[in-house]
């Protein structure tokens, strides 16, 4: 999967935390990883300071972290996910 760090390839990625029941946020904090995920509110808060290519990167760190199910996300963001969940298997 070809990564373009944009703010589309950044919304198709959000798109999947939002069709998984998640809160998406940007706040500011001391994230060591650049994000904290509050599991009993399914609430992700992402540092605010990231420029695109951080979020997008933290983002890809994140979703494998998260409860999604596939069968209940688009078809667009399906084949995102499958991407960033090969990728990360292609890494491991």
């Amino acid at each position: 999967m070809v990564i373009r760090y944009n703010p589309a390839t950044l919304e198709k990625i959000e798109k999947i935390v939002d069709e998984a029941g998640y809160i998406l946020r940007y706040e500011r904090g001391t994230f060591q990883s650049g994000y904290c995920v509050l599991e009993q509110k399914k609430v992700v808060v992402l540092n605010k300071f990231l420029q695109t290519e951080g979020r997008i990167n933290t983002m890809i760190d994140l979703i494998p972290n998260l409860q999604v199910m596939p069968d209940h996300l688009s078809a667009e963001s399906r084949k995102i996910y499958e991407e960033v969940m090969g990728r990360l298997a292609l890494d491991s």
